[in-house]
C-alpha cells in the first residue's frame, strides 16, 4: 500500500526571541493554526483523520505534556482524535512523516497528520537539559563535544573555508529573498493573534541585504567554546589528522534560531477518493543512519544513499534536494560527497536565511519542496536533515 501527501502547510517563522514576532504566540497555538488551515484548505471532513503525529525537540513548559494532542484537541477536529509527541532532534518533523507514512503504508491507519512545531523564543535550546552533554560518564567516553564544534570540525576536515561558508550563506538569502518576492511558499500562512489580525505574514529572518563583507566582518561563533571549553582537543583526541579546528562559523551562516510549526496529510489512496481529495506526492522511501558522534552532523549523506537505495535509485534520479542548513559546512558536504550540484540544493534558500524550529523544520522544507517541484513541473525529491548526536534522516518523494 502507498502512503500518499496530500497537502502540507508550515507557518511564517518569527525569530526566537523575546522581540521576535511570534514570542507571543503560544506553540499550541502556531499548531492549531496550520491544523486549520490543513482542514480549511482540502475542506477536510476530521473524523476521517486518526491520529496526529508531531515532532518536538525541548518538550518542557509551553511545549510540555504531549503537545501534539493539546494541538489536536484546540484544532476542533474532534474528541476522537488523538496526538503522540516524539524527538528526533533537528530531523522531528520528517520523522513525524515518516513515521505517519509507515502507518499508512501497513494498513494500520487510513489518515493522519504528521508535523511539528518548536517556539525557540518561548521554549530556548536546551530547556529540557537531559545528559547527553552534560554527563561525563557520557559525554567522555564518546569524544561528545557541541554542534558548533562538530560542524567546525567537518569544515576543517573536509577543507571547507570560511569564505566558502560565507558566500553559501549569502547565496542562500538571496535565494530566499527571490523566493519571497516571486510568492513561491504556497505551503506558507500567516499566524494571526486572537482577534484574527495577522501578527506575522512574512519570514522574519530573511535579510536581502546581506553582503559578504557585512557578514566577514563576524566573529566565529565556537572558537572560545572549542579553546576554553576543551572541546577541540575532545575532537582532535578522536581525530588526530585534523592538527587544529579551523573555526568558520558564526550567527550568518548557522541556522537562525525561530518559531514556527507545519503540518502535513498523509493516507491512502482510497480515502482520499473516499473524500474527494487529490494526492500531490507519495513517499517513496524513508531512512535514518547512525553516525560517529564527534563529527555527528554527517549523518544526510549516509541516509540519503540508504534511502535511494531502498527506493531502487540513483542520486541523479533526485530532480530537486532540501538539505537543511543547519551550518553552512552541511548542504557543502552533502554536494560534495555526493556530487550533487548546488543549482538543484536549496533553490529557494534554507534555514540559514529563514531559520530552523527545531522540531517543525523536517516537515517545512518537506512542503517547500512539494511547492517547488510543482512550480517547476518536476517529479521526485528528497529531503535530509543532520541530527546531534550523530544521526542523519532523508525522505525521497515523488509527485503523483
Amino acid at each position: 500500500m502507498e502512503a500518499y501527501i496530500y497537502d502540507a502547510v508550515r507557518s511564517v517563522r518569527g525569530k526566537g526571541n523575546k522581540k521576535g514576532a511570534l514570542y507571543g504566540v503560544t506553540p499550541t497555538e502556531l499548531s492549531k493554526q496550520v491544523l486549520i488551515a490543513l482542514k480549511v484548505r482540502n475542506a477536510l471532513d476530521t473524523q476521517k483523520v486518526e491520529d496526529v503525529i508531531f515532532g518536538c525537540v525541548a518538550q518542557v513548559k509551553d511545549q510540555g505534556v504531549n503537545i501534539a494532542k493539546s494541538a489536536a484537541q484546540e484544532s476542533n477536529y474532534g474528541d476522537h482524535l488523538c496526538g503522540v509527541t516524539l524527538n528526533r532532534f533537528c530531523g522531528s518533523g520528517l520523522e513525524a512523516m515518516n513515521q505517519a507514512a509507515a502507518y499508512v503504508k501497513s494498513g494500520f491507519s487510513s489518515l493522519m497528520v504528521a508535523g511539528g512545531v518548536e517556539s525557540m523564543s518561548r521554549v530556548p535550546m536546551g530547556s529540557d537539559g537531559g545528559g547527553f552533554l552534560m554527563d561525563p560518564l557520557q559525554a567522555i567516553p564518546r569524544n561528545l563535544v557541541p554542534q558548533g564544534i562538530s560542524a567546525d570540525l567537518i569544515a576543517t576536515k573536509y577543507g571547507f573555508s570560511r569564505n566558502d561558508a560565507d558566500l553559501y550563506a549569502v547565496e542562500s538569502q538571496r535565494r530566499a529573498s527571490e523566493a519571497e518576492a516571486d510568492n513561491r511558499f504556497k505551503s506558507r500562512i500567516s499566524i494571526k493573534d486572537i482577534n484574527g489580525i495577522n501578527v506575522l505574514s512574512t519570514d522574519q529572518n530573511i535579510r536581502p541585504s546581506t553582503t559578504l563583507e557585512g557578514i566577514s566582518s563576524l566573529q566565529p561563533s565556537f572558537a572560545m567554546m572549542g579553546s576554553m571549553g576543551g572541546f577541540d582537543a575532545v575532537a582532535i583526541d578522536k581525530y588526530p589528522e585534523v592538527e587544529e579546528i579551523n573555526h568558520i562559523h558564526h550567527a550568518g551562516n548557522s541556522s537562525a534560531i525561530v518559531d514556527g510549526a507545519g503540518a502535513t496529510l498523509i493516507g491512502n489512496k482510497e480515502v482520499g477518493a473516499l473524500m474527494g481529495m487529490k494526492p500531490r506526492f507519495k513517499i517513496r522511501a524513508a531512512a535514518v543512519q547512525g553516525t560517529d558522534p564527534t563529527i555527528m552532523l554527517t549523518g544526510p549523506v549516509p541516509s540519503s544513499v540508504k534511502a535511494l537505495k531502498q527506493a531502487g535509485m540513483n542520486i541523479n534520479d533526485i530532480d530537486l534536494f532540501e538539505v537543511n542548513e543547519a551550518f553552512s559546512a552541511i548542504p557543502m558536504y552533502f554536494m560534495d560527497k555526493l556530487g550533487v550540484d548546488h543549482s538543484i540544493v536549496n533553490v529557494n534558500g534554507g534555514a540559514i536565511a529563514m531559520g530552523h524550529p527545531l522540531g517543525a523544520t523536517g516537515c517545512m522544507i518537506a512542503g517547500t519542496l512539494m511547492d517547488e517541484l510543482e512550480r517547476r513541473d518536476l517529479n521526485t525529491g528528497l529531503v535530509t536533515l543532520c541530527i546531534g548526536g550523530g544521526m542523519g534522516i532523508a525522505t525521497i518523494i515523488e509527485r503523483v
